[in-house]
């Protein structure tokens, strides 16, 4: 009943340049991520109200080409506006009640087929799980799960997640803490936008 979030999200892209230009250019849209280790399932992926953050990762990709799925040459943060619609809202108890009855219906069957279940890993010696099968495999097992039972499927899936080192010591803080929407139904992204700079001459709204 409450899974519909009325707002507009403004969520932030960290791509190449040349690409978030021919998507401004009307050209081409975004294109949905699907890689097994994606970490809120198959989707358009934002940096919910985190424009600098979209940024950071934009760089990380460049540096560091084997973590992403296109090269990005030059990074760069394209504006999204999205509507969420039916969202699989992991900030809230009865999503996450669903994700977990999604986990035990994967695990049943990985058992009784005998293949092992997928996990979440680091990568080298850091200490987040950034390479995460399992999430993925639960997410997209829950939305295999609603079409077979012919239930409405979700338009997005929106998640927070505690990433990085303390922020200072015996933070509760992490120094990338961030929410992330992952777009499932193309038609909850209502438009594009470049990202301004602030006016420093004016107020803050």
């Amino acid at each position: 009943m409450y899974s519909f979030l009325p707002s507009l999200i403004l969520g932030f892209h960290g791509c190449d340049r040349d690409v978030a230009e021919t998507v401004l250019a009307g050209k081409e849209p975004l294109t949905p991520s699907q890689n097994d280790y994606d970490w809120l399932g198959h989707g358009i992926y934002c940096w919910e109200q985190n424009p600098r953050r979209a940024l950071q990762y934009a760089k990380l990709i460049k540096n560091h080409p084997e973590r992403g799925r296109t090269r990005i040459n030059k990074p760069y943060v394209l504006g999204v506006v999205v509507q969420p619609g039916y969202c699989l809202n992991l900030l809230e108890a009865s999503s996450l009640e669903l994700l977990k009855g999604s986990y035990r219906l994967l695990k049943e069957t990985a058992t009784g087929s005998g293949i092992g279940m997928p996990r979440n890993i680091p990568i080298g010696k850091e200490k987040d799980l950034l390479i995460r099968k399992l999430d993925c495999a639960v997410i997209e097992a829950l939305h295999q799960y609603n079409i077979e039972k012919n239930i409405s499927g979700f338009d997005t899936v929106r998640g927070v997640f505690l990433e990085g080192r303390d922020l200072y010591p015996n933070a509760g803080f992490k120094r990338k803490n961030h929410i992330q929407i992952c777009v499932r139904n193309p038609n909850c992204i209502k438009g594009y936008f470049r990202v301004r700079d602030f006016d420093a001459k004016h107020t803050r709204p």
